[in-house]
């Protein structure tokens, strides 16, 4: 739950958030004993900041087994925002949060925020980012590694690759954030447009690197975060899908680049004769 004081900050914030329709998006599989409080919880967070209207886009495919499909339709019919999106044909992970992605932008909304179930994101968290979107960004990304974020019940091998994932995402493709490769994002209606036109090549982890490498040339700010990990799903699989698209990111930043300079060159040529 939020304290006192940040739902005291966010209903003063209230009357520029109040023309704002936001839309949640959340992959679940296999949440059966925390999928509804989930839910509750991030509804209540987004609650005192008074938007035009608040939908919870919960994104599920078969992967899900264990009746968490069931509870949250139960739940559907209690509670107005909340949407169930069943995706049977969804392939990976990416697939469902660029589903997500799709039904808010189709419902209309404004802000997108993209938020892991099972507590591996916390609730408490939400307000920071609709405190630092009203600054005037077009998008917002959690980090772990920023001056007041943190990460609990990790492995020493994750940390590792995360903390070292960064590292080289930013060497090789010019970015500046200290989380490179966390999700729990917001954006503008614009901003996540754009992205998705750019395209999403990434079918593991490394898509969310991939989506913060395209907001590159856009007004991005990070937030602290505290990340939970239940789980080491960082497997070779993994890894080899975000070098393999790590380096074909890198090639297109370097052709762009020479591109820039060839047509600079041929202007000054022209401008000389």
């Amino acid at each position: 739950m939020i304290s006192s004081a940040a739902a005291s900050r966010a209903v003063s914030l209230g009357s520029k958030t109040k023309h704002i329709s936001l839309g949640v998006v959340c992959p679940m599989a296999n949440e059966r004993a925390s999928a509804a409080r989930f839910v509750r919880e991030v509804l209540a967070a987004c609650e005192p900041f008074g938007f035009r209207g608040v939908t919870f886009f919960a994104v599920l495919d078969r992967v899900s087994r264990d009746g968490t499909l069931e509870i949250l339709r139960g739940l559907e019919a209690e509670l107005p925002q909340l949407r169930v999106v069943w995706a049977p044909e969804n392939c990976s992970v990416v697939d469902a949060y660029l589903r997500g992605y799709r039904e808010a932008l189709d419902a209309g909304c404004d802000w997108i925020l993209e938020i892991d179930a099972g507590y591996s994101h916390q609730p408490s968290d939400v307000p920071a980012f609709f405190e630092k979107m009203l600054e005037g960004h077009d998008c917002v990304f959690g980090t772990r590694f920023g001056e007041g974020g943190r990460i609990t019940e990790s492995s020493f091998r994750r940390r590792l690759i995360s903390r070292g994932g960064t590292l080289l995402a930013n060497l090789l493709l010019g970015t500046r954030l200290s989380d490179m490769t966390s999700g729990f994002e917001l954006f503008s209606r614009a901003a996540l447009q754009e992205v998705l036109e750019k395209g999403v090549n990434s079918r593991g982890h490394f898509f969310q690197t991939e989506i913060k490498a395209h907001c590159q040339p856009l007004r991005v700010a990070e937030v602290p975060i505290h990340y939970r990990a239940a789980s080491d799903s960082v497997n070779n699989d993994v890894l080899r899908d975000a070098l393999r698209n790590l380096w074909r990111l890198f090639r297109a930043r370097v052709a762009e680049g020479r591109a820039r300079a060839s047509s600079g060159g041929e202007l000054k040529r022209d401008q000389l004769g």
